[in-house]
C-alpha cells in the first residue's frame, strides 16, 4: 500500500475526476481499485465500500462547490447575485458533470448537517433576503431556486435544449429575468375563506 502512496484524500480526488469520467453512478471502488491497479482489499482501509467512496465524494463536491459560490456573489446583492449565484451552477454541471450529479447525492441527516449543503443554503437565504421574504415563502423560494438551477442544468448538459431554437443561453437569461421578477413581486398567500371557517357544527342549529 505505501508502495502506491494510497491515502483516503487521494482516493477521493480520484474519486471526483472518474465520477466525471464515467458517471457519479459508476464510481465504484472496483473501478477505483483498477485506476491504481491495486487489489480491492487495499483500499477499504480508507473507504468502506462504494457508498461510503460516493459520499466522500457528494461532500468534495459541496464544498468546492459552495467555495465557488462564494467567491462568486462576495460584495453582490439583488439580481446581480442571484444571476452570479445560478451561472456557478450551470457552469459546475458543464464543467463536471460527474461531481454535479455527486453534489445532488441524498445523504443522511446527520452528515448533510455537517456538509456544505449548509453553506448553500445559507447563501441562499442571503440573496434572498435583497428580496424581502419572509417565511414560509422564504423557504418555498429557496426550494424554486435549487429546482431550477439543477434542472436547467442537468437537462441542458443531457443535451435537451440543443436541437431547437432559440438557444439554451437565451433561454437561461430569460429564465434568471423572470426569477428576478417574481422574487421581486411574490405572490401573497391565498387567504382562507372566511365561510368556510365560519361553517361549524353550531352553524345549523
Amino acid at each position: 500500500m505505501a508502495r502506491v502512496g494510497l491515502t483516503t484524500e487521494r482516493l477521493v480526488r480520484a474519486g471526483v475526476e472518474l465520477a466525471d469520467e464515467v458517471g457519479f453512478e459508476q464510481v465504484t471502488v472496483s473501478e477505483l481499485a483498477r485506476r491504481f491497479d491495486v487489489k480491492v482489499a487495499s483500499l477499504y482501509s480508507h473507504v468502506r465500500n462504494s457508498s461510503d467512496l460516493k459520499t466522500r465524494i457528494a461532500l468534495f463536491a459541496l464544498e468546492e462547490l459552495a467555495d465557488r459560490a462564494a467567491d462568486a456573489i462576495a460584495g453582490r446583492a439583488g439580481k446581480d447575485a442571484l444571476v452570479a449565484f445560478a451561472n456557478v451552477y450551470r457552469d459546475y454541471e458543464r464543467e463536471h458533470p460527474g461531481r454535479s450529479a455527486a453534489a445532488r447525492m441524498r445523504l443522511d441527516p446527520e452528515t448533510a448537517a455537517a456538509s456544505a449543503g449548509v453553506r448553500h443554503a445559507q447563501m441562499t437565504r442571503a440573496i434572498l433576503r435583497g428580496y424581502d421574504l419572509t417565511e414560509p415563502d422564504a423557504t418555498h423560494a429557496v426550494r424554486l431556486l435549487g429546482s431550477v438551477f439543477h434542472g436547467y442544468s442537468s437537462l441542458e448538459s443531457a443535451g435537451g435544449f440543443s436541437h431547437s431554437a432559440p438557444g439554451s443561453e437565451e433561454t437561461w437569461t430569460r429564465i434568471l429575468d423572470a426569477l428576478d421578477a417574481l422574487l421581486r413581486n411574490w405572490p401573497t398567500a391565498p387567504t382562507p375563506d372566511r365561510k368556510a371557517e365560519d361553517t361549524g357544527p353550531e352553524q345549523g342549529r
